[in-house]
């Protein structure tokens, strides 16, 4: 890959990353390579994660509740003044897509590492960047605008799209403020059902109503922007396993998109970030319809959570870019100097029960052995001794794997998911051993209703925990080893350790 000749960019040095978890740790380590010095900031749950400790400094920035520290806009702006914080990275989730918090880390002399507040606040309005996306020649589903408050004026608008239809919240994203609706009598509970859960999770209980796609698929396509106006794409992303509307296992490039249809769904990506001056790492969202048709379904103005099955596929940095580009740098390519080399497969790793629903699973992790090996990656910020906390997102690292073939890459998935081993707390790594095997999967038999039609054969009753079988055999090698000792002692008249070791802590002991 051939990157613009330009005089590199002065270092932002240093930088906040106003975020937890795995993310924050990706970040660290980009700022690492580039000589940066990385800041953290931390919830009094957060005291001891992995985030923390591989920072320079971190600040305590409040409570455990997202809304009491991650999401205290002038808390953060505090700390990175505090620390002399030349940048803010935002990551992905909390702030990442504030229109507000971009403004203040402006007004503070705060380079914000991500789009400006008018692209994200342009594309944050469902309804607008539907709108928008529409009057730049982008194709988007048939639907309506917000719908009034009126139940029955709204029904009427909402029946004129013509059933199934997918309720969406306006202000919305990550699956909250979704419903889809199949027939009329379904319709007024769902509407009620999507305006309650925008409320609560966004604070506007505005809803909208698009033609809902029978069996598409999820397919999302990376895009970079850099200030003087350069657009490229990364190819696109297959993202059709989901549960409630959260992707579970992400791939790139996706297996029904050949050379053609690549061009063409990234020329629709490179104007709908233009369309709103879009700067930074950015991902336009789509649903393919089963005759081949694209439809913009939103944009996520920010690093997406599978940012690294783009990297492995590209060989660019998602991370750096974005600081680069933060710092006034040029992109790292040419669009025609983007190649995709192979395939390479992602699956989030959540503390979560798969087999009692997906139940949130928090509690300390014990022993752990991490997969490794040629073309192997693992994102996360989970260690033996870290205790998973119940306040935020339960997603503990992201496991990643690269082959020349699809075919190859899920081999390669496959074994490294058999050597991963998390005692202490359930999580998903049994479903995705199933997932990664399963006849449906490896065929490319892929829609967002995946896990619907397979869940019984993928959620069914967990493997015996880790602890069981370590313990199983810790006792055997002892076992061995007293008899081994034993017969030794016999032989020479002298008493075992363990006899010894019962004597001197004044307990009985068996036969040596």
């Amino acid at each position: 890959m051939t990157a613009r000749a330009k005089t590199a960019p002065a270092p932002l040095s240093p930088i906040l990353i106003a975020n937890r978890g795995e993310i924050a740790v990706r970040v660290i380590r980009a700022c690492r390579e580039m000589g940066i010095s990385p800041v953290a900031v931390y919830s009094e749950a957060d005291r001891e994660s992995l985030h923390v400790r591989l920072a320079d400094r971190a600040v305590l920035i409040g409570p455990p509740a997202a809304r009491e520290s991650y999401l205290k806009i002038d808390r953060i702006i505090e700390a990175a003044k505090q620390t002399g914080a030349r940048a803010i990275h935002p990551g992905y989730g909390f702030l990442s897509e504030n229109a507000e918090f971009a403004e203040a880390c402006a007004k503070a002399g705060i380079v914000f590492i991500g789009p400006p507040a008018a692209a994200i606040r342009a594309m944050g309005n469902k309804v607008g960047a539907r709108t928008l996306m529409q009057a730049a020649g982008v194709p988007v589903t048939p639907g309506t605008g917000t719908l009034p408050e009126d139940p029955a004026e709204s029904g009427r608008l909402a029946q004129a799209v013509g059933f199934p239809i997918m309720i969406k919240a306006a202000a919305g994203g990550g699956g909250k403020g979704m419903r889809i609706v199949r027939r009329e009598s379904e319709l007024a509970g769902a509407l009620a059902a999507a305006r309650s859960e925008g409320l609560s999770a966004f604070g506007d209980g505005s809803v909208y109503v698009e033609r809902y796609v029978d069996r598409p698929r999820h397919i999302e396509v990376q895009v970079l922007a850099d200030t003087a106006g350069h657009v490229i794409h990364l190819g696109e992303r297959e993202c059709s396993i989901q549960r409630r509307h959260q992707k579970v296992l992400e791939e790139c490039p996706s297996p029904v998109v050949d050379e053609a249809t690549r061009a063409r769904i990234g020329d629709i990506a490179v104007r709908a970030a233009r369309a709103v001056n879009y700067v930074g790492a950015g991902t336009i969202e789509m649903l393919r319809a089963d005759d081949g048709s694209f439809y913009f379904m939103e944009m996520n103005t920010r690093l997406q959570v599978e940012h690294p099955v783009t990297e492995m596929v590209t060989g660019l940095d998602l991370v750096r870019a974005q600081i680069d580009i933060a710092a006034g740098g040029p992109l790292p390519c040419r669009q025609e100097d983007v190649v995709l080399r192979g395939h390479a497969i992602e699956c989030r790793i959540y503390a979560e029960d798969p087999s009692r629903g997906f139940m949130p699973s928090p509690g300390r992790i014990g022993r752990q052995r991490v997969p490794s090996g040629p073309f192997v990656r693992l994102d996360a910020c989970a260690y033996p001794g870290y205790d998973v906390p119940i306040y935020y997102d339960p997603m503990i690292g992201k496991l990643a794997a690269w082959g020349a073939t699809r075919a190859e890459a899920a081999d390669r998935m496959r074994r490294a998911l058999d050597e991963y081993r998390i005692q202490g707390i359930r999580t998903t790594i049994p479903f995705h051993r199933r997932l990664i095997r399963h006849p449906a999967f490896l065929a490319a038999d892929l829609d967002t209703h995946f896990i619907e039609r397979h869940g019984a054969e993928l959620t069914q009753a967990p493997e015996p925990p880790p602890e069981v079988v370590d313990v199983a055999l810790i006792a055997v090698a002892i076992s061995a080893a007293r008899r081994t000792e034993g017969a030794a002692a016999a032989a020479t008249g002298a008493p075992s350790q363990w006899r010894r070791a019962a004597r001197r802590d004044g307990l009985r002991s068996g036969p040596a």
